[in-house]
């Protein structure tokens, strides 16, 4: 599962929602690989955000830019000309989902639709990849994980947008692009964590925002049970799947990236093994039913990525823990934000060598 720099040096990469968590530890991967990247993103919504911290911008071509607006949208991809289109730009939250969902909507469901409309005719694109999540499917709270071929659907406009968007990539795939020589697929990854994440409503950045304050973590779910996992997981699969595409056009499709399905775990889990970090760390666990619906059990099945791409998970849920707490702590005291970014992706690619 090692990425190639022979492969991505020089290769022109369009990445949105490069200025949010995920996107900002992927544009920082793929400057390290030697790629050409043009970011389209909304300004940072967190205070601090990691792609300031971190510099992002620098060593890439930064625009920030609406995905709802489609001509602005085609515009840049059209100067761009990208071979690789990777699509991450999302509201990304689901309890803000129901404060604003027609925002969701719009952004998740027509921001996709705009990202690939603007790829028809385009003679350079050879690879789009369609981040979505592992909430696009119709959850019973049974006791399997999800499967790739198992209906899609969602309870909050999130998770209701990112099915939307599948259905939408597939669409475009098979009505537009596929013909054009686009090899058009969507990743659906677990729950993420990793240093610099400062979004509201994440378990970590609440979690480090209470206890360098001195002040309790408020717990809702302690038992909800997610497949969690580092970000340089997803984002190394992701690059992993974009390689294979360019290879072998016919392995599009949609495909799940997490931990091994026995592996996903409870907040509570996660939260003890966080809580190491900070010696005085006080957790408080609230009434369950407080705050709109939330899937209480998830978990993916991972085998078609394993046994299709090689895709293979390299750390466990406590290293994950561990490197995403140590990432907090040092840069609390002062340590580079960049510099812990890169840090974690060569001791990341050190491990698939090893």
């Amino acid at each position: 599962m090692q990425t190639n720099p022979d492969f991505w040096r020089g290769k022109r990469v369009l990445l949105t929602g490069h200025t949010g968590f995920k996107g900002a530890w992927l544009a920082l991967w793929l400057q390290r690989l030697g790629a050409h990247v043009t970011g389209l993103a909304l300004p940072p919504t967190t205070t601090p955000a990691l792609f300031t911290l971190a510099q992002v911008a620098q060593g890439m071509d930064s625009h920030f830019m609406d995905i709802r607006d489609a001509a602005a949208v085609a515009a840049r991809v059209q100067t761009t000309q990208p071979d690789i289109v990777l699509h991450l730009a999302a509201q990304a939250l689901v309890r803000p989902s129901y404060a604003a969902p027609l925002e969701t909507y719009a952004t998740n469901v027509m921001g996709t639709a705009h990202v690939l409309d603007a790829l028809r005719g385009l003679n350079r694109v050879r690879v789009a990849l369609v981040i979505t999540t592992d909430k696009v499917y119709r959850n019973h709270e049974w006791a399997y994980p999800y499967r790739e071929s198992d209906p899609l659907g969602g309870h909050d406009p999130y998770s209701a947008s990112k099915a939307a968007a599948e259905l939408v990539t597939a669409s475009y795939r098979d009505a537009f692009l596929q013909a054009q020589g686009v090899a058009v697929a969507t990743a659906r990854a677990g729950n993420v964590m990793g240093g610099g994440d400062w979004s509201p409503e994440r378990l970590l950045p609440d979690a480090v925002r209470a206890w360098q304050q001195g002040d309790s973590l408020h717990i809702r779910q302690p038992q909800a049970t997610r497949p969690w996992q580092h970000v340089l997981e997803p984002l190394a699969a992701y690059l992993l799947l974009a390689e294979k595409l360019w290879q072998q056009p016919a392995l599009a499709a949609a495909y799940n990236f997490g931990p091994l399905p026995h592996e996903a775990a409870t907040v509570q889990t996660v939260i003890e093994l966080a809580a190491r970090a900070y010696p005085h760390a006080s957790v408080r666990y609230d009434d369950p039913q407080q705050g709109p619906h939330e899937a209480r059990w998830l978990a993916l099945e991972t085998a078609q990525a394993r046994s299709v791409l090689g895709v293979q998970p390299c750390w466990p849920l406590a290293t994950a823990v561990e490197r995403s707490m140590a990432w907090y702590r040092a840069q609390q005291q002062g340590a580079d934000a960049r510099s812990l970014c890169e840090a974690d992706i060569d001791c990341y690619g050190e491990e698939f060598l090893a």
